[in-house]
């Protein structure tokens, strides 16, 4: 009878799932595991040895499933993580490449109201010179019809370089 009261322990802890006081992470030290336990005979402590042994397996069992479930769960959190952060980082990256854009076509912009501005002032400076060349001309025609004014009459000019001081 004993016997059969222990297999049905050992075969419905294996169909046994785990609950909350089950999950403590608690080691208990060996010697505390056996105080409890006190064989009648020689067979039965071999039987509460095994059970013991099963026991001890299935809470190592329970373990390793534990941390393997806290680090399947951190390696997702850090997958999330990391996919976070190379999406802020493409998204800088894409804010940083408008920027750029932006200020190349800005520049490029300026450049050519720079070019007009400078091919204005150039403009304006040909026109000066024609203008100042027209003068120039003007001047040079009135000095010629009064030299040859002076030249008929043979008077000589009163101021010399009179001209020249308009």
């Amino acid at each position: 009878m004993g016997e059969e009261e222990t297999k049905r322990s050992v075969d419905e802890q294996h169909h046994h799932h785990f609950s909350a006081q089950d999950k403590a992470l608690v080691q208990l030290p060996q010697h505390q595991l056996q105080v409890g336990k006190k064989p009648n005979n020689h067979r039965d402590g071999g039987l509460a040895e095994v059970e013991m042994e099963k026991r001890l397996a299935l809470i190592k069992a329970w373990e390793d499933n534990e941390k393997t479930k806290a680090d399947n769960k951190a390696y997702k959190r850090l997958s999330g993580v990391d996919a976070w952060e190379n999406a802020k980082r493409a998204s800088l990256e894409a804010q940083l490449k408008q920027i750029e854009e932006k200020i190349e076509k800005k520049k490029a912009e300026y450049a050519a109201k720079m070019k007009n501005k400078t091919a204005t002032i150039h403009r304006a400076a040909e026109e000066k010179r024609a203008v100042v060349e027209a003068d120039r001309g003007k001047d040079l025609l009135m000095v010629e019809e009064a030299a040859a004014k002076h030249r008929a009459t043979g008077n000589v000019p009163k101021k010399l370089f009179a001209c020249f001081s308009c």
